[in-house]
């Protein structure tokens, strides 16, 4: 079984990467991969003196930051909450409850939002309207300053349940007997989470810490792609929507991979600093 499994990610994971090589050239249909003629970084440069570059660097990051500072620490606390509730089947309820918004995919949460946000029909303006809270219904897909939140509200509301079953089986693992001996000194439930819970699933939160922090430049994808417009394009403008809208539908193949390689090699190197800044703690991925 090891020889197939070897031979699989061979041919499916580093065969392939021959093709980056496009990103050093100048990619043509009718000449062929190989024939295409050898144009070193200038489509490294072309990128970085981008008018856009500024503006897609600007909206990754801050996306990805919001994204790492409110959605990763939040199946975190679910997990820590899961974990105190004592009564079974409302444990489960509120499990199912939080898990099924990630089987739904992204068009059909993004067709979901857009209704609720209407402002036509959606029922939050309609809620705020009868609360005298606004005179008007706004169409809030269109307001640049509220997309960063309802994207990152969107994106927790439909990961944080799924995200936070790998910390309740890194809590189901903490020995019983430490909180048995902590309640024996008199601790509570917050002392048990703060002393016990927390730092004996610490090596499994930095893990995903450092893979969050190198995974910095992927703000999004569908998510962005589904929900964002031309009127709100300034903020919500990435490296993949990037890529897609500028390399991928104008035909702009060498470009994009340029984009892309930009993007990987960016995100190795976060990687790197990450976990060598997690090896001082003893819990680093290599």
């Amino acid at each position: 079984m090891v020889i197939p499994a070897l031979l699989f990610i061979f041919v499916f994971s580093y065969v392939p990467m021959y093709g980056i090589l496009i990103a050093f050239k100048e990619y043509d249909i009718f000449q062929g991969f190989n024939a295409s003629p050898w144009v070193g970084l200038a489509n490294f440069k072309e990128f970085l003196y981008a008018p856009e570059f500024t503006t897609v660097i600007r909206n990754t990051l801050g996306i990805s930051l919001l994204k790492l500072i409110v959605g990763f620490p939040a199946p975190i606390a679910l997990a820590l909450l899961l974990n105190e509730v004592k009564i079974p089947l409302f444990k489960r309820v509120v499990q199912t409850i939080s898990y099924l918004p990630h089987f739904l995919s992204w068009v059909i949460v993004s067709g979901f939002v857009a209704t609720l946000l209407s402002a036509d029909y959606g029922s939050l303006n309609i809620a705020l309207e009868k609360l005298h809270l606004i005179d008007e219904p706004v169409n809030w897909l269109t307001i640049p300053n509220y997309f960063w939140t309802i994207l990152i509200a969107t994106g927790l509301w439909k990961g944080v349940g799924f995200s936070s079953i790998v910390y309740l089986a890194a809590i189901s693992g903490v020995n019983p007997d430490l909180y048995e001996a902590a309640s024996i000194d008199g601790a509570g439930r917050f002392k048990k989470i703060y002393a016990i819970t927390l730092p004996c699933i610490m090596p499994v939160i930095s893990i995903f810490l450092i893979l969050a922090i190198g995974d910095l430049l992927s703000a999004g994808f569908e998510d962005i792609l589904l929900l964002q417009s031309d009127i709100v394009r300034d903020v919500s403008d990435v490296l993949d929507t990037y890529v897609y809208r500028v390399g991928i539908r104008n035909s702009l193949f060498s470009y994009a991979a340029a984009v892309g390689l930009f993007k990987a090699i960016i995100s190795v190197i976060l990687l790197t600093l990450a976990n060598a800044i997690a090896r001082k703690s003893g819990n680093s991925l290599w």
